[in-house]
């Protein structure tokens, strides 16, 4: 079996890079040859021989992603078409290409953080705000034409399966949901260290991981909670910092001596071992791969149900709130764990059995399961002489006509 995988990146440090990355090795460690169009992969993958790497260079002299993003989706279509009888498979994300498809992983549906209440931006705000409300209408048009293109669709969580599903797809389009997976051993098997990222020995520490350029993950809301909850409590800020307006709201709120912004961070294990709890209220969120790391690392989680990996917290091994602007609800949350060791150990020990079921091995054995559950029926019709395009009908597989990726 042979399968096209496209994706931007493929690496650890990426969330849907991530994502693929564990699945083309696992796709390579069962025997499958692996075609990857895409601008980087890791060095490792590209070590084996069934690895195949389409480079798609794309020129930094293109002013905004939204064309960058383009220039990606006609060369790799342009790739794709001429080259359709050297995979069996094509698996893609989102809307990533001018092409139809027969695995559409969606890790994030603009349509659905548009339709947010929580949405922010607007095109009478400001210039960034502006092109903020173009990128995501744009992608929220471009998605719905890419899943209605794709024969099966994985979504990463019940509530982005729920929010494809409301985009209105066609009787040959099939939903299903594959959660992401987390690196369990390596997280459960870390040991903290604050001295390594210079954080206060004896605080009570929350730990928030995200992008601090947008308003969407909402560090916001964690910084006023932290004006209701006493000074032992502190922040560790893990993320991209130039051009974040975070530090200056700190200061603004008199509590920059207890948040610690440290910056991208690459030994998250460790550091998520020396905090003692995670929060993060996202006012949007697909399927966080940060949560899952948390969980795995035996955190109690503070988040909202506005984020895709909330509907698999327990009450357990968590606090799932209703409202994620809500900082005094959030800080009662957080101080029922600052004050309560015993609950936050327990939630933590809770959290890491559940994070058990959600290795990355666990996630591409389904992706590796659906590739030949699509694959069969086309390698016997290839051996039978039979058309491309003749009807499904394995069980579990779409009915109706498929249509090739040179398809109109």
């Amino acid at each position: 079996m042979r399968v096209a995988i496209v994706t931007h990146v493929v690496r650890h440090n990426d969330g849907q890079g991530r994502v693929n990355h564990e699945i083309a090795r696992a796709a390579l460690d069962a025997g499958i040859s692996v075609t990857l169009v895409a601008s980087h992969v890791a060095p490792e993958l590209l070590e084996h021989p069934l690895v195949r790497w389409v480079p798609m260079k794309i020129g930094r002299w293109w002013p905004t992603n939204l064309l960058r993003q383009q220039v990606f989706a006609l060369k790799s279509a342009q790739w794709l078409r001429a080259h359709r009888s050297e995979y069996d498979v094509l698996h893609v994300n989102g809307f990533i290409s001018w092409t139809e498809a027969d695995v559409n992983t969606a890790h994030f549906v603009h349509s659905g953080w548009f339709a947010s209440k929580y949405y922010p931006f607007g095109i009478t705000k400001g210039a960034w705000s502006g092109y903020q409300y173009v990128y995501t209408r744009v992608n929220a048009m471009l998605e719905r034409w890419a899943y209605r293109r794709s024969r099966v669709i994985t979504a990463v969580s019940q509530k982005v399966a729920a929010e494809i599903r409301a985009i209105g797809l066609t009787p040959r389009n099939r939903v299903d949901v594959i959660y992401n997976g987390v690196d369990t051993r390596g997280f459960a098997a870390a040991s903290g260290d604050r001295a390594k990222f210079r954080l206060p020995a004896h605080a009570f520490l929350l730990l928030f991981v995200g992008d601090l350029r947008t308003p969407r993950k909402n560090l916001g809301t964690v910084l006023r909670a932290l004006q209701h909850l006493p000074h032992h409590v502190q922040i560790a800020v893990a993320g991209y910092l130039p051009g974040s307006p975070y530090p200056e709201e700190a200061r603004a709120l008199g509590i920059a001596d207890r948040v610690h912004f440290l910056g991208l961070v690459k030994d998250m294990p460790v550091l998520m071992h020396s905090v003692d709890a995670f929060v993060f209220p996202s006012r949007y969120e697909a399927m966080s791969l940060s949560l899952l790391e948390a969980m795995a690392a035996g955190l109690p989680v503070v988040t909202a149900r506005t984020a895709g990996g909330a509907e698999i917290i327990t009450p357990e091994c968590g606090i799932v709130l209703d409202d994620p602007d809500d900082p005094r609800t959030l800080a009662d949350a957080i101080g029922r764990l600052a004050d309560d060791d015993d609950m936050r150990r327990a939630m933590g020990a809770a959290a890491g059995e559940l994070a058990v079921g959600f290795g990355w091995a666990r996630m591409a054995e389904q992706y590796i399961a659906l590739y030949r559950q699509i694959a069969g029926p086309r390698e016997d019709r290839s051996r039978n002489g039979a058309s491309r395009d003749a009807d499904i009908t394995t069980p579990g597989l779409l009915a109706g006509t498929p249509r090739g990726v040179d398809g109109a």
